[in-house]
């Protein structure tokens, strides 16, 4: 990939950046360009032991000295912002307390949620140090993708259709499929911009909203591969990945090496502040995949044929974070092609930049 260039960022490289969720598919991929970029890194996991890889990993690939790790068990206890958030210059939140298993009533879970994230801004604008926050959001939080369905998203688009279907009494709950979760990312990133003008920080605050995360994982063994992991699905044409995979729209993607760029950019590049990012390079759909695995891969056999499921036929603002990968040294999204080749290198165990 394209050597990592700054030009003039609002925090200096060999800054202390914190990145909370520090194991997962999205961050570890931002921590690794955070280092590549010449800042150290504080992250945080839920389990320090869980987690104990990290270090080395990072060390191998960055040298020592420049990554450490720390335990946040829960975003929402009392305290433990204060210490994660000293000399930092920078944050980026990846964590969150609701997931797609989450049974919980959308309120309750949006209110732990907001908890913690208020805990930690308020922390971090108590510093005096930290001069950028990013959040990660979801394009979920803006719509729900639908093939055939001509939508045109915007930075002020939300996706009020999830909200409604979740608060719904009429519908049974088995109905409402992901709605619930969906709502959950719409309340609490709107409860994040409230606060924002409400406190008015003096640090910058800038919303990312990932679409799928196709991609390289590095470290495989150790990892959950998130939603790069459909990929090993079809390479191994693993039944339980295949039922689950049936039911994704095409929609869009973005890998997570792109996807950590993009971060670095709302992080540090001048001029990028209360602004909403759509990651969404590409568009796809899993037959899709399907079918390149098999041009890329003749010699594999046993891999499926997936039915057509369509595609997709929203417009998202994709100018605007192309424009800030360009900020950061990366001309062009990386292709699909790319990523998969780099995805199934990942899982062979083959090292990937």
């Amino acid at each position: 990939m394209a050597p990592i260039k700054l030009t003039n960022p609002i925090i200096p490289p060999g800054s202390l950046i914190l990145v909370t969720g520090a194991n997962g598919l999205i961050a570890s991929h931002i921590v690794d360009v955070l280092l590549a970029a010449g800042y150290s890194v504080r992250g945080t996991v839920r389990n320090l032991t869980k987690s104990s890889w990290m270090t080395p990993l990072f060390e191998s690939r960055h040298g020592p000295g420049r990554f450490e790790l720390i335990q946040v068990a829960d975003l929402a206890e009392p305290g433990i912002w204060p210490p994660a958030v000293d000399g930092v210059a920078g944050i980026i939140t990846v964590a969150a307390g609701a997931d797609l298993t989450s049974t919980k009533p959308v309120d309750e879970a949006v209110q732990e949620e907001v908890d913690g994230f208020y805990a930690l801004l308020d922390a971090a604008s108590k510093t005096g140090t930290v001069k950028s926050v990013v959040y990660t959001s979801s394009v979920w939080a803006a719509w729900d993708p639908q093939p055939g369905f001509a939508v045109v998203i915007t930075e002020k688009t939300f996706n009020d259709d999830a909200c409604r279907i979740a608060a719904s009494t009429s519908i049974p709950a088995e109905q409402k499929g992901i709605k619930p979760f969906m709502a959950i990312k719409v309340k609490v990133e709107l409860a994040l911009w409230d606060w924002v003008d409400e406190h008015k920080p003096a640090f910058r605050f800038n919303a990312v909203l990932p679409d799928t995360i196709i991609g390289p994982i590095l470290c495989p063994d150790k990892q959950s591969a998130s939603t790069a992991g459909f990929v090993r699905g079809l390479w191994n044409s693993d039944p339980r990945s295949l039922a689950i995979i049936e039911h994704i729209a095409p929609q869009w993607l973005i890998d997570p090496r792109d996807n950590a760029r993009l971060y670095l950019a709302a992080l540090t590049t001048p001029g990028v502040d209360r602004e909403r990012l759509f990651g969404c390079a590409e568009k796809f759909s899993f037959p899709q995949i399907a079918r390149l695995l098999k041009e890329l891969y003749p010699e594999k056999e046993g891999l499926p044929e997936l039915e057509d499921a369509g595609w997709d036929e929203s417009e998202v603002p994709v100018l605007r974070p192309l424009e800030l990968l360009r900020s950061v040294g990366q001309e062009e999204w990386t292709p699909l092609v790319q990523s998969l080749r780099d995805t199934i290198e990942s899982f062979e165990g083959k090292k990937t930049s």
